[in-house]
């Protein structure tokens, strides 16, 4: 998966993000949308955050929709912990909701609005053509050794279990890749647990998580 941009999206506004992701494909720069870019019988949870990961730029289509959509802040949430830019393209004249703006609060976004919105499509290619040029420097050098992946830690599934249990109340069914994630680079469960942890919007919530530490009862026990 090699895709320079990332189009985040709320499925009423699904005819704009393609015709969008048209637009910029056509300016010879690759791009991931789903579902177009899921693969059949995939893990769509675990594609999206591959995605995102491999993405150096998130474009995401604001709207009224998006504000309030759930998947929509949580795929901005993963791109600013991947440090990957956001470039908000608000399609209608609405500011970033309560949810949204924690994370886009230092971003400048483009209008879609008056219309025709062909010209504003030019001025998002324009802008990320230079995003992209600026941060070319930072991609894979040509023929480097890649380092050798050490061996994952084995934790104890039952542990890690309880853990996605408890961590699906905060982040819903993408907490399951989340788990694996971790528990593929942390050397014990109480690392596990402080990486699952940061997933976490709510400083309460997140320090109840660590308190309750990987051998934590799973939810209704």
């Amino acid at each position: 998966m090699n895709r320079c941009v990332f189009v985040s999206y709320s499925q009423p506004d699904r005819d704009t993000a393609f015709e969008l992701v048209a637009r910029i494909e056509a300016h010879g720069i690759p791009v991931w949308i789903a579902p177009r870019d899921v693969s059949p019988s995939a893990d769509w949870a675990a594609e999206i955050i591959d995605a995102i990961a491999a993405a150096r730029v998130m474009v995401l289509v604001l709207s009224v929709h998006s504000n309030d959509s759930p998947q929509v802040r949580r795929e901005v949430e993963r791109a600013v912990n991947r440090q990957v830019r956001i470039l908000p393209f608000r399609i209608d004249d609405v500011l970033p909701s309560k949810s949204l703006e924690y994370f886009l609060s230092s971003q400048h976004w483009l209008d879609a609005f008056p219309p025709p919105r062909e010209p504003h499509y030019a001025r998002l290619c324009t802008a990320l053509g230079a995003i992209l040029g600026a941060t070319a420097s930072t991609a894979p050098v040509a023929g480097a050794v890649a380092p050798v992946a050490a061996t994952p830690p084995a934790h104890d599934a039952t542990e890690l279990a309880r853990l996605e249990a408890r961590l699906a109340e905060h982040v819903g069914p993408v907490a399951r890749v989340l788990v694996r994630r971790a528990a593929a680079v942390a050397p014990t469960l109480e690392d596990v647990a402080r990486r699952l942890a940061a997933e976490i919007d709510s400083e309460p919530a997140r320090l109840a998580f660590l308190r309750a530490g990987p051998g934590g009862a799973a939810p209704g026990r």
